[in-house]
């Protein structure tokens, strides 16, 4: 099967007062549907600045990231959010939900960002309620739910325009562990299940056990891959 992600000699360096800081040196990588690959390392070592560069929310300074045969860095900013929009789903750490808006509707806003059809459009937001065990929660805005139904919505929306790329920074990063669990449970079910390549940052021991691939980084660069 072919990659559905790869980078290649991906760096980013950023200007400071003490001279030019190297937050990501020279990492490769390459990744198929279906698969997780888990990056690791302590804060700081670039694994945020990474999962930027491979969605495509910042521009590297040298190397390339192409996703489904096509290269970021060849793409115009109209062409890359159109691509993000397609292809690329994301979940942070903080949730990220608009604190006016029900579940169904936070999930509802990539769906309208494509301008799916209404009866499409609903179908879609209950199915994927459903895929992430908040069939009953519809009608909940962010603040009466908890910190693990807030994250699932937030996994619901990253999945809504069926991506070919999920990147998650610090999924379980503000959740209990048995929380954690569950989320973690539920991101390595759908990669199996749906064919989607998952990167996902994370600390947690027990999401690097499940992973199909783990990338070590320490001040921006790879130091085990495996």
């Amino acid at each position: 099967m072919s990659p559905v992600l790869q980078a290649d000699g991906l760096t980013r360096t950023f200007s400071t007062p003490a001279g030019e800081v190297p937050a990501c040196e020279d990492v490769s990588l390459e990744l198929e549907p279906g698969k997780l690959l888990v990056v690791r390392g302590p804060s700081g070592s670039g694994k945020t600045t990474l999962l930027n560069l491979l969605g495509g929310l910042d521009r590297p300074t040298a190397g390339s990231v192409v996703i489904d045969g096509h290269d970021l860095g060849s793409l115009d900013e109209d062409d890359l959010a159109g691509l993000r929009q397609r292809s690329i789903g994301f979940v942070f750490q903080a949730f990220g939900l608009l604190p006016v808006l029900t579940a169904a509707e936070n999930i509802e806003v990539p769906l309208r960002i494509r301008r799916m059809a209404p009866a499409d459009r609903d179908a879609r937001v209950l199915e994927l309620l459903d895929m992430v065990g908040l069939a009953e929660h519809g009608a909940q805005r962010p603040d009466e739910l908890s910190g693990g139904q807030q994250q699932r919505v937030g996994i619901a929306r990253a999945l809504a325009v069926t991506p070919q790329v999920l990147l998650a920074d610090e999924p379980t990063g503000q959740l209990d562990s048995r929380t954690a669990g569950g989320v973690m449970d539920l991101i390595v079910g759908l990669v199996h299940r749906s064919g989607v390549a998952a990167v996902v940052a994370t600390h947690d021991p027990l999401l690097v056990e499940r992973a199909d691939a783990v990338l070590t980084l320490h001040d921006g660069r790879v130091v085990e891959s495996t």
